[in-house]
């Protein structure tokens, strides 16, 4: 077999699949784009759903890609087994309603065995079926020539998801050899659990409809247009190649691998078990939380951001068990870089970013693990000084919030003859499964094709770059209820007219508005919006108010003063683009935007809020090239030549090979597909009205232009106005002073409130402290005082700790809606096992609610005041079983 490296066997796939007539898609980013069912882009076809339920009809139905996909459901098991990675490249090979099984299995034979191409040994290479797919069986056994006893039928065989396509599917095995025999021998087949018989490739057989309500498979009807999705994980057959025991024995790790063993304190990977999984976990996260913050990405505590977060954070704990104590995950940036340089040279160009990300969670992650560390030994101290475990919501609370694995704490525990409580912590991270489950959207893959659109190939041509009107346009289709008619009385329909004025939705920007008349006049319906059908085509949405006809030439007009609104904050948002890269950085990628008449939204990525001086800064720059007045132009050109202008895609997209560039002067170059001002000078003046986070490392920007721009400043105006009258200024530049004072007389009067509330409380606390109860063999107090605040209750409890006239101080504070309760304990009764957290806890659900703290204090909430007094008889009852 041949000796190739990764670059070479992922070159080769793509360059056999082109030879086949499949264009080659680029690997998009890991970030989804307008696909809120994925957290991650997680397999080849995640980025192809749009051409698989037949929203949009590609140029080319046979598509080839290598794209890089994370995967994150099974984190524990990376560094552990020979395969598990949370970021890795699916290769695949696609049809879209174009070929099928007679054409895919042969082609994956040849790529496979070809002395052109891979040249693998065909005895070495078995085939899994599903028994009931005979088609597939004959074309392996009789086309191919595969071998009766290489071929085997699998039950498992057939990709379903749920309600969308599905279809049986092959998958081919490489034999490693005998000495990769599992123990069991009935595992030893392809298939079976074992390292002897690697999957390599899966070809999914698309050909069937999961309708709901549908549970046998052999009762789903077939999909109108049949296709193929396959996938072949690169590191694995690169294991193939390379002859390695597992992935991590390759080029694409090895290089990280031996860079972290020059960081580690003399360890050497291969010589000792425990050490090489650190190994492992270490090259594997590096690579994935690289691609990740490179694509957008940034750590944060939820949603993806979790994710990079958790992955930093497993990569430094294993660093710490190589001898690893300073930042090291980010110098390993450069060597992933290397490695992936071929296809993916981003990766170099945005080297110093990713690391500079890196490097800062790793500086805040030292700083939570010392953290975590000295909670961990209070625990243990806890522990040893009571039952001897380690309660395992703590062990789990260790784990969540301060990134240890259960095992880390076992282990510190065990050293210190301690044990954790497992089944605890386990109770506690089911708890937490079942919320992630809860809150999770459905992933369903894609949905189901719309036959009726997806075979339409009326010809429909856009105008409405340069005209809003068209006196002549032919009706050609009309649908209703997913139904071609003739005509159309009355109701919602949708309808392609052979051209059009009327912009559809797309790249965040909405659809054109306005009417449809006949010859007379008369407006005979109201366009509502307009989509891009499957092949191409402008697909109106109409209320109809008299009868249409197709083959009826109609009169569009475009809702002029709407087009134009929408059309100016459209250009904002490419001057907005280009300010943020300008001022906050060129590693600032848009992640999304909505332009609408009314105002424009626009996120982008961004680790944390921006600064106001900045936003003032990116303002300011977009007003002064709308001063300028720039000329705002278009022009269709080739691929290359657009580059050669400078235009920036915002996506990762596929592009034609004709292209639309934009340009807002010599400010701004992109592509795009959006209308526009003709001019900056039209947009009169750029507001921003908001920015926020919508997730995890995406910030929003909100603004406004032209007449909203107006209706904003004549809103703020008359609040001002409003304001001054309320703080009684006579001009609007002094209602600032007049705050200013308003806030120190409240101060004032606040203080003169807390120190009355103070020697209130005091004056009961004194009386309280000569009310000393007994049970048992311990004293306590308990009373309920008039305060507001839990500041009070734990002064009271510091003027009850210098007297010390009881073992124990039990103080509530009735707050109307809610209770807070506070338990003090003195050092003599605490020695005696008295603790103030146990005792909160015991008496917390009578006034509905829970608590917990230190031994000698502790304090909880509740929503029942009157519960105080089952509270106070409590604390009696506690006290006597002691």
């Amino acid at each position: 077999m041949k000796e190739l490296s990764s670059a070479e066997i992922r070159d080769m796939f793509l360059r056999f699949f082109q030879s086949k007539g499949h264009s080659i898609e680029p690997s998009q980013s890991l970030i989804p784009k307008d696909d809120p069912t994925l957290l991650w882009i997680n397999s080849g076809v995640a980025t192809l759903k749009k051409y698989f339920d037949g929203t949009v009809i590609p140029d080319n139905k046979r598509i080839t890609n290598a794209q890089k996909s994370i995967r994150t459901n099974d984190i524990e098991n990376v560094g552990h087994t020979a395969r598990h990675h949370t970021l890795f490249e699916m290769m695949g090979n696609f049809s879209i309603g174009d070929y099928f099984k007679p054409e895919v299995i042969p082609w994956a034979w040849e790529l496979l065995t070809s002395p052109e191409w891979f040249g693998m040994d065909p005895d070495k290479l078995f085939v899994t079926v599903y028994p009931n797919d005979q088609e597939a069986k004959k074309i392996w056994l009789e086309v191919v020539g595969l071998p009766k006893d290489h071929l085997y039928e699998e039950p498992d065989n057939f990709w379903d998801i749920g309600e969308g396509p599905s279809g049986p599917d092959t998958e081919i095995f490489y034999d490693r050899g005998s000495e990769f025999d599992a123990e069991d021998e009935k595992e030893n087949y392809p298939g079976g659990e074992n390292e002897r018989y690697l999957e390599i490739w899966n070809i999914v057989f698309s050909q069937y409809n999961h309708l709901p309500g549908l549970t046998d498979n052999s009762k789903y009807p077939e999909l109108p247009h049949k296709n193929i999705d396959t996938g072949m994980g690169l590191e694995r057959v690169v294991s193939v190649f390379q002859h390695a025991k597992t992935n991590f024995e390759t080029d694409l790790f090895l290089p990280i691998i031996h860079a972290t063993e020059e960081m580690s304190d003399g360890f050497k990977y291969g010589e000792d078990e425990q050490k090489d999984i650190s190994f492992k976990v270490i090259a594997d996260h590096a690579r994935a939380v690289t691609f990740a913050i490179g694509d957008g990405a940034l750590p944060s505590n939820e949603g993806r951001g979790y994710i990079i977060r958790r992955l930093l954070r497993r990569a430094v704990l294993h660093g710490r068990k190589l001898g690893i104590h300073s930042i090291f995950l980010a110098k390993l940036v450069p060597v992933v870089g290397q490695i992936m340089a071929s296809y993916y040279p981003e990766i170099n160009a945005n080297a110093d970013y990713i690391a500079s990300i890196i490097e800062a969670e790793e500086v805040r992650f030292n700083k939570t693990l010392s953290d975590g560390l000295s909670l961990l030994d209070t625990v243990m101290a806890e522990a040893k000084a009571s039952t001897g475990e380690i309660d395992g919501a703590v062990a789990f609370k260790l784990y969540d919030t301060y990134g240890f694995p259960y095992e880390l704490t076992e282990e510190a525990a065990l050293e210190a003859g301690l044990k954790v409580n497992r089944a605890e912590f386990d109770t506690a991270m089911q708890a937490q499964q079942a919320r992630a489950r809860a809150a999770r959207t459905n992933t369903a893959s894609m949905g189901v094709q719309n036959e009726l659109l997806t075979d339409l190939k009326t010809d429909s041509k856009y105008v409405g770059w340069s005209e809003l009107s068209v006196p002549q346009a032919t009706l050609v289709n009309i649908i209703q209820d997913n139904q071609l008619l003739t005509t159309a009385q009355s109701g919602e329909i949708q309808a392609i007219f052979d051209v059009t004025p009327f912009y559809a939705e797309m790249g965040g920007q909405v659809a054109d508005k306005g009417k449809v008349s006949d010859q007379n006049g008369q407006v005979v319906a109201r366009v509502t919006d307009v989509q891009v059908a499957p092949n191409g085509q402008h697909l109106h949405t109409l209320t109809v108010e008299q009868p249409l006809n197709i083959d009826t030439v109609y009169q569009l007009d475009v809702d002029r003063a709407y087009h134009v609104a929408v059309s100016k904050n459209h250009t904002a948002t490419h001057m907005l683009d280009q300010s943020l890269r300008n001022i906050l950085g060129e590693h600032t990628t848009q992640a999304g935007s909505l332009v609408t008449a009314d105002g424009l939204r626009y996120d982008f990525s961004y680790n944390g809020p921006v600064p106001e001086a900045k936003l003032q800064a990116i303002e300011d720059l977009i007003n002064q090239k709308i001063i300028e007045n720039l000329p705002i132009s278009w022009v269709e050109t080739d691929l290359e030549s657009a580059k050669k202008l400078g235009a920036v895609a915002v996506f990762t997209e596929k592009y034609g090979e004709v292209v639309r560039v934009v340009s807002i002067g010599d400010y701004n170059v992109e592509f795009d597909g959006g209308t526009h001002a003709d001019s900056t000078a039209e947009l009169g003046m750029f507001k921003i009205i908001g920015e926020s986070g919508t997730g995890a490392g995406v910030r929003r920007i909100e603004a406004v232009t032209g007449q909203g721009t107006m209706q904003y400043v004549k809103t703020h105006d008359a609040l001002l106005k409003q304001s001054a009258l309320l703080v009684k200024a006579p001009q609007l530049s002094e209602i600032p002073d007049k705050i200013e004072a308003l806030q120190s007389d409240l101060k004032e009067a606040e203080r003169q409130v807390a120190a009355l509330e103070t020697k209130l409380a005091n004056q009961a606390a004194a009386d309280a402290f000569q009310d000393v109860k007994h049970a048992g063999d311990y004293s306590y107090i308990v009373t309920e005082m008039s305060v507001e605040s839990m500041d009070v209750l734990r002064q009271t409890a510091d003027n009850w700790k210098q007297a010390t006239p009881s073992d124990v101080l039990v103080l509530a504070a009735n707050l109307g809606e809610k209770v807070n309760l506070l338990v003090a304990v003195a050092p003599d009764a605490i020695a005696q096992g008295i603790k103030a957290g146990d005792l909160i806890k015991a008496i917390a659900p009578a006034i509905g609610g829970g608590g917990g703290g230190r031994p000698d204090l502790a304090q909880a909430g509740g929503k029942n005041p009157a519960g105080i007094a089952d509270a106070f008889a409590q604390v009696n009852q506690w006290l006597l079983s002691k």
